[in-house]
Protein backbone atom coordinates (compact mmCIF):
# COMPACT_ATOMS: atom_id res chain seq x y z
CA UNK A 1 0.00 0.00 0.00
CA UNK A 2 1.51 3.33 -0.92
CA UNK A 3 2.41 5.88 1.57
CA UNK A 4 1.15 9.64 1.45
CA UNK A 5 4.00 11.57 3.26
CA UNK A 6 4.39 16.07 2.70
CA UNK A 7 2.07 15.34 -0.59
CA UNK A 8 5.00 12.64 -2.18
CA UNK A 9 3.92 9.26 -3.36
CA UNK A 10 6.74 6.77 -1.80
CA UNK A 11 7.10 3.54 -3.25
CA UNK A 12 9.33 0.54 -3.78
CA UNK A 13 9.60 0.80 -7.73
CA UNK A 14 10.28 -2.42 -10.16
CA UNK A 15 13.32 -3.12 -11.31
CA UNK A 16 12.42 -2.10 -14.98
CA UNK A 17 11.64 1.09 -13.59
CA UNK A 18 14.84 1.59 -11.76
CA UNK A 19 16.68 0.56 -15.15
CA UNK A 20 14.78 3.21 -17.77
CA UNK A 21 15.13 5.85 -15.00
CA UNK A 22 19.34 4.85 -15.20
CA UNK A 23 19.03 4.71 -18.72
CA UNK A 24 17.67 8.04 -18.85
CA UNK A 25 20.36 9.87 -17.41
CA UNK A 26 22.98 7.83 -20.69
CA UNK A 27 20.60 9.27 -23.10
CA UNK A 28 17.95 11.53 -22.54
CA UNK A 29 16.30 10.07 -25.53
CA UNK A 30 15.75 6.59 -24.02
CA UNK A 31 13.15 8.99 -21.42
CA UNK A 32 11.14 10.92 -24.01
CA UNK A 33 10.87 7.39 -26.52
CA UNK A 34 9.80 6.33 -23.35
CA UNK A 35 6.99 9.21 -22.27
CA UNK A 36 5.55 8.80 -25.67
CA UNK A 37 5.16 5.01 -25.56
CA UNK A 38 3.43 5.84 -22.71
CA UNK A 39 1.23 8.60 -24.27
CA UNK A 40 0.30 5.96 -27.16
CA UNK A 41 -0.60 3.25 -24.84
CA UNK A 42 -2.70 5.76 -22.53
CA UNK A 43 -0.60 4.55 -19.55
CA UNK A 44 0.46 6.74 -15.96
CA UNK A 45 4.07 6.92 -15.79
CA UNK A 46 4.94 6.80 -11.90
CA UNK A 47 6.24 9.72 -10.05
CA UNK A 48 9.42 7.86 -9.68
CA UNK A 49 10.51 7.64 -13.39
CA UNK A 50 8.34 11.24 -13.95
CA UNK A 51 10.87 12.85 -11.88
CA UNK A 52 13.96 10.91 -13.34
CA UNK A 53 12.82 11.47 -17.08
CA UNK A 54 12.08 14.98 -16.56
CA UNK A 55 15.42 15.62 -14.70
CA UNK A 56 17.21 13.79 -17.51
CA UNK A 57 15.47 15.86 -19.92
CA UNK A 58 16.10 19.30 -18.10
CA UNK A 59 19.83 18.52 -17.64
CA UNK A 60 20.55 17.60 -21.47
CA UNK A 61 18.39 21.10 -22.40
CA UNK A 62 20.46 22.66 -20.22
CA UNK A 63 23.75 21.73 -21.25
CA UNK A 64 22.78 22.43 -24.77
CA UNK A 65 22.02 26.10 -24.05
CA UNK A 66 25.12 26.19 -21.80
CA UNK A 67 27.37 24.47 -24.52
CA UNK A 68 25.65 27.12 -27.62
CA UNK A 69 25.92 29.92 -25.24
CA UNK A 70 29.76 29.54 -24.48
CA UNK A 71 30.24 28.45 -27.78
CA UNK A 72 28.88 31.38 -29.05
CA UNK A 73 30.73 33.91 -26.45
CA UNK A 74 33.84 31.93 -27.42
CA UNK A 75 33.35 33.08 -31.14
CA UNK A 76 32.63 36.76 -30.39
CA UNK A 77 35.54 36.75 -28.05
CA UNK A 78 38.26 35.21 -31.05
CA UNK A 79 37.55 38.83 -32.43
CA UNK A 80 39.06 40.67 -29.38
CA UNK A 81 42.90 41.02 -29.92
CA UNK A 82 44.60 40.50 -26.60
CA UNK A 83 41.52 38.07 -25.17
CA UNK A 84 41.62 35.78 -28.06
CA UNK A 85 44.93 33.75 -27.03
CA UNK A 86 43.75 34.04 -23.37
CA UNK A 87 40.45 32.45 -24.09
CA UNK A 88 42.21 30.08 -26.81
CA UNK A 89 44.37 28.78 -23.86
CA UNK A 90 41.69 28.01 -20.99
CA UNK A 91 39.48 26.44 -24.05
CA UNK A 92 41.95 24.12 -25.02
CA UNK A 93 43.09 23.97 -21.01
CA UNK A 94 39.87 22.85 -20.11
CA UNK A 95 38.70 20.60 -23.27
CA UNK A 96 41.62 18.89 -24.17
CA UNK A 97 44.32 20.15 -22.48
CA UNK A 98 43.88 17.72 -18.70
CA UNK A 99 42.60 14.76 -20.16
CA UNK A 100 42.53 12.96 -17.07
CA UNK A 101 39.55 10.62 -16.85
CA UNK A 102 39.48 7.96 -19.93
CA UNK A 103 40.58 10.39 -21.98
CA UNK A 104 37.59 12.63 -20.70
CA UNK A 105 38.72 16.67 -20.32
CA UNK A 106 37.93 17.97 -16.89
CA UNK A 107 34.65 19.57 -18.20
CA UNK A 108 33.45 16.17 -19.29
CA UNK A 109 34.62 14.08 -16.20
CA UNK A 110 32.73 16.74 -14.03
CA UNK A 111 29.29 16.12 -16.32
CA UNK A 112 29.89 12.43 -16.41
CA UNK A 113 30.64 12.01 -12.36
CA UNK A 114 27.37 14.13 -12.07
CA UNK A 115 25.37 11.91 -14.31
CA UNK A 116 26.70 8.71 -13.00
CA UNK A 117 25.91 9.98 -9.65
CA UNK A 118 22.07 10.47 -10.94
CA UNK A 119 22.27 6.89 -12.56
CA UNK A 120 23.68 5.03 -9.32
CA UNK A 121 20.42 6.97 -7.18
CA UNK A 122 17.85 5.73 -9.96
CA UNK A 123 19.03 2.36 -9.88
CA UNK A 124 19.09 2.41 -5.96
CA UNK A 125 15.42 3.52 -6.44
CA UNK A 126 16.19 6.96 -4.61
CA UNK A 127 15.22 10.27 -6.28
CA UNK A 128 18.78 11.53 -6.91
CA UNK A 129 19.25 15.16 -5.89
CA UNK A 130 21.03 17.70 -8.08
CA UNK A 131 20.79 21.28 -6.13
CA UNK A 132 19.07 23.50 -8.21
CA UNK A 133 17.63 20.98 -11.10
CA UNK A 134 15.72 18.97 -9.04
CA UNK A 135 14.09 21.51 -6.99
CA UNK A 136 12.73 22.74 -10.21
CA UNK A 137 11.78 19.26 -11.03
CA UNK A 138 9.91 18.83 -7.88
CA UNK A 139 7.89 21.52 -8.29
CA UNK A 140 7.09 21.52 -11.70
CA UNK A 141 5.75 17.46 -11.43
CA UNK A 142 3.50 17.96 -9.14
Amino acid sequence: MPKYTDNTYYYNPAPLEKIIAMLTYLNCWIGFIWLIFAAILKKEIKPFMRYHIFQSIFIAFALFIVQMGLGLLINIVNYIPFINRVTGILVSFFTTGLQIFFGYSVIQAFIFIILLYLAVGAVLGKYSYLPVVSDIIKQNIR
